[in-house]
């Protein structure tokens, strides 16, 4: 008998985050505001799961997390967005605020999956704050709050004048629909759950009656209809998926995985290559989406989940590079059109930058 399925609800992730700057200009007053879907139980508390092993040359071991525009001298270090103020939120609906659900559903609990309500009443208040006079403007997230970040961009720039900048980061929330090494499709199964529970079928536009449920809910199939330039930052080997969506504790019985879900370095050649081939699915995913103009990617080849929410993954002197490039330097040469960003990795383990986490126990669903 198969194992029961879990809980349907969206990968963990408990903050939504605004970030905003006032100016005052002969009466006028711009605003540059920022959102940022935030993942807690993944890197802001991540010291109870792992450790991230850092370059042999730096010495260093440890989450060591700090705020990301916590930043000294952070001006003249060249830092963007440190100046910006923040509004964080607490995620808690389970389907990255998309849910809609008309009535309460009991079964021994009230719940009420209600997050796109949610969303509305955050910016229908921020817009009355400043929100509809800002000049500049970004909307991020990690995990569950990347998947949110793909489903509210364009809803989100809707919201602010036509002539502000407005763009989208997406961290660490392109989950994929693979094969998991029993051949189940997990999280296709997951993302089923979530959209009939949340009723999401009606919700999406790109939800046609010929698709699976489940798969109106992969970013995959999200991205296709955006709009608005989005920043897709993820890595191949993405901790979390490969824990609960390609090599999840039910399909592995006989824990002959165990030790390369917690330590990417302790992998065999033939999980290795299992790993590969999941690298090559996120590149065919994310092939479409390089096509749009104005989007920027980050592809590295680290065994973390979330980047952006860590100031030593994000930009610091140890933090991952691909071709010469922070995550940070990267995002401000994409956000401000100083180039086009397309940083695509080799393959595991060519970069020796990668903070590679190392885990005590897997993340929790």
């Amino acid at each position: 008998m198969p194992p029961p399925p879990p809980s349907p609800s969206a990968p963990a992730s408990h903050h939504l985050r605004l970030w905003w700057r006032r100016r005052g200009r002969a009466g006028a007053v711009g605003a540059t505001f920022a959102v940022a879907l935030l993942a807690a139980a993944l890197l802001l508390a991540l010291s109870s799961y792992a450790s991230i092993v850092f370059p042999a040359s730096s010495g260093r071991r440890g989450p060591a997390l700090v705020g990301l525009t916590l930043v000294r001298r952070a001006s003249e270090k060249g830092a963007h967005f440190y100046n910006w103020n923040k509004v964080k939120i607490r995620y808690c609906d389970g389907a990255s605020f998309s849910g809609d659900v008309k009535d309460e559903l009991q079964n021994g609990s009230r719940f009420f999956f209600r997050g796109q309500r949610i969303w509305e009443a955050v910016m229908n208040e921020l817009v009355v704050k400043g929100l509809r006079n800002a000049k500049q403007a970004f909307l991020t997230g990690c995990s569950a709050g990347g998947l949110a970040t793909y489903i509210h961009c364009d809803s989100f720039r809707a919201l602010l004048p036509k002539d502000s900048r407005v763009k989208c980061l997406a961290d660490g929330g392109f989950f994929l629909d693979v094969e998991d090494i029993s051949g189940r499709r997990t999280m296709h199964s997951f993302y089923s759950d979530v959209v009939r529970l949340q009723g999401l079928r009606e919700r999406f536009s790109h939800c046609n009656s010929n698709m699976d449920a489940g798969q109106c809910f992969f970013p995959r199939e999200v991205v296709k209809h955006i709009v608005n330039p989005v920043f897709v930052l993820n890595p191949a080997y993405d901790a979390w998926q490969v824990q609960h969506a390609l090599a999840p504790e039910a399909s592995d019985p006989q824990h002959s995985w165990l030790d390369c879900r917690l330590d990417i370095s302790k992998c065999s050649p033939k999980q290795l290559g299992i790993l590969q081939r999941f690298r090559k699915e996120l590149h065919d995913a994310i092939s479409e989406a390089k096509q749009k103009r104005g989007w920027g990617f980050y592809i590295n080849s680290c065994f973390v989940h979330c980047q952006s929410l860590n100031s030593l993954t994000w930009h610091s002197p140890t933090s991952p590079r691909v071709n010469n490039k922070s995550i940070a330097e990267a995002v401000g040469d994409w956000f401000f059109d100083r180039r086009e960003v397309k940083e695509i990795d080799c393959e595991y383990p060519c970069n020796p930058t990668c903070h590679n986490l190392v885990f005590a126990r897997p993340f929790k669903i």
